[in-house]
């Protein structure tokens, strides 16, 4: 049976293969699965995660497990959280707040000051700097709040991908990420540099090479990678 074909039912509750009941159990809550075939379920003993024969990955049960990501899972120990590995041992010692998901070998994680930072696949922080907030990983920069109160974006060794800074910000999508100043919305490339003028009340990434966008009378059209006005929606 392969796991990548293993589909959780409609209630969250078993899962299918070929649309019939697997494993011989209903649970309480089920997840998908993640490489490398272990699905996060929950039931009366707790939390844990099985492979895709439905067997128990440990004997350990947490109050909350969620999915593999990068071989690390993000598990809650009562109210402590951090990482197990793929043969469910734990990764690190270190217990946060609260954990994200590995994405790109990296996760954001919130320590018990209510610090953001990243950790690497063995638990080690990438870099000394604190946030107010660090988003996930992707195609090699994440987004941070800095103690000013500011966006920026960073590397995966966490130097500041440039010297701009705004009052919201989003990853890199096809080079591209929108950003908000005190006018509104927009869209920047890598060096910080708005693509047009316009400000909107909202804009989505592009999706080859257009974006919905919200203007201030909040009519939504499409604009083109110089911002211009391809029709309304």
């Amino acid at each position: 049976m392969n796991w990548q074909n293993i589909k959780v039912s409609a209630d969250n509750t078993h899962f299918l293969f070929d649309g019939k009941h697997v494993f011989g159990k209903k649970f309480n809550e089920v997840l998908k699965f993640h490489s490398p075939g272990l699905a996060p379920v929950s039931d009366e003993s707790g939390s844990y995660h099985i492979d895709f024969n439905g067997k128990d990955l440990y004997k350990e049960r947490y109050s909350r497990t969620f999915g593999f990501y990068c071989y690390r899972a993000a598990v809650v120990d009562l109210q402590n959280w951090f990482h197990i590995n793929e043969n469910g041992e734990r990764v690190y010692a270190d217990n946060y707040n609260w954990t994200g998901n590995y994405q790109e070998n990296l996760c954001t994680v919130r320590n018990k000051d209510s610090i953001y930072f990243h950790i690497d696949l063995n638990g080690n922080r990438v870099y000394d700097e604190n946030y107010i907030y660090a988003g996930d990983f992707k195609d090699g920069y994440a987004c941070v709040k800095s103690p000013n109160g500011l966006y920026r974006h960073i590397d995966k060794n966490g130097q500041f991908l440039n010297e701009k800074e705004f009052l919201d910000l989003g990853v890199f999508h096809k080079n591209y990420a929108i950003a908000m100043d005190k006018e509104g919305w927009f869209h920047i490339d890598k060096f910080g540099k708005e693509l047009y003028r316009q400000r909107f009340l909202a804009v989505e990434p592009f999706y080859n090479g257009f974006a919905l966008v919200t203007s201030e009378d909040k009519s939504k059209m499409i604009i083109d990678e110089k911002g211009q006005k391809i029709l309304f929606v």
